[in-house]
């Protein structure tokens, strides 16, 4: 599903099915140097089980049009454009990582178009070391390999993963370097300075009056979970779930990261309906 944001093109992957604002809405958003497919497996699923969903390319991702924006902000105001295009009046986000800070950000400038927010892969302050900075920014095929070392819990993964033969690491090692070709203007030095410079998070956390679902994977090194303290403090009527991942864990654990969006989103829904 494609929209004219800022008279640029923005995509939003709908799961298969055509997108239908009647209909209780999921927004998914990715998180730094991906794009859409991360949510592939989750996003098919709701679409298929009565939701409508907006799977996002930001801007400069995948098949939105660039460049990059450099920050939550503006991300988050470029989202909530992107629901009044496609005639959500409220939806429930779900963001990864840099997405999770798009949608905590956006709830806070828009309340009344959030009706809930799931945070995976979380973390506030959301820093990136200057090491990791500066290969980003030098040479961001080492800073692709650094980070998709350090977002996955292992090189062999269970067989719940997506299928026989499939590699997770090697998939998202791709995928980078796809988002590369397509946006070779530093996105990843992008996106990862927009993390790091982000301010608000607290006072975003301090304003979340909706349900909120976190997700933290046992064994992130990206976003550990003893780092999250503040934002769980913060949102005292958070729901946490643990699943056994690293960062990447919608592809690492997709079943329980499934279980846990599927069960969230079920509540939101009962509770809205009149």
């Amino acid at each position: 599903m494609q929209f004219t944001i800022h008279g640029a093109t923005a995509y939003a992957y709908t799961g298969g099915k055509a997108f239908d604002p009647q209909l209780p809405a999921i927004v998914f958003i990715h998180g730094a140097q991906n794009d859409h497919s991360v949510w592939a497996l989750q996003s098919r699923y709701m679409a298929h089980h009565g939701y409508a969903v907006l799977a996002v390319d930001l801007p400069g991702h995948g098949r939105s049009a660039g460049p990059a924006l450099a920050s939550i902000g503006e991300m988050a105001d470029w989202l909530l454009l992107v629901l009044q295009a496609a005639g959500a009046r409220r939806a429930l986000l779900a963001g990864h990582s840099m997405g999770s800070l798009v949608a905590l950000e956006a709830s806070r400038r828009a309340p009344d178009a959030v009706a809930a927010l799931a945070l995976l892969g979380t973390t506030y302050p959301m820093k990136v070391s200057d090491a990791l900075l500066d290969t980003a920014r030098t040479d961001e095929a080492a800073a692709i390999d650094m980070v998709n070392i350090w977002s996955h819990s292992s090189i062999a993964h269970k067989p719940s993963c997506p299928g026989p033969g499939f590699s997770v690491m090697g998939g998202a090692r791709r995928l980078m370097q796809r988002m590369s070709a397509r946006n070779p203007q530093q996105l990843f030095h992008t996106d990862f300075a927009a993390c790091n410079s982000y301010a608000d998070g607290e006072a975003a956390a301090q304003a979340v009056r909706c349900p909120t679902l976190f997700v933290f994977g046992t064994k992130d090194m990206m976003t550990p979970p003893r780092s999250t303290k503040l934002l769980t403090g913060t949102v005292k009527h958070g729901r946490i779930v643990t699943v056994d991942a690293g960062h990447s864990l919608m592809t690492e654990a997709p079943d329980a990261v499934l279980d846990a969006l599927a069960g969230f989103a079920a509540t939101i829904h009962h509770e809205e309906t009149p």
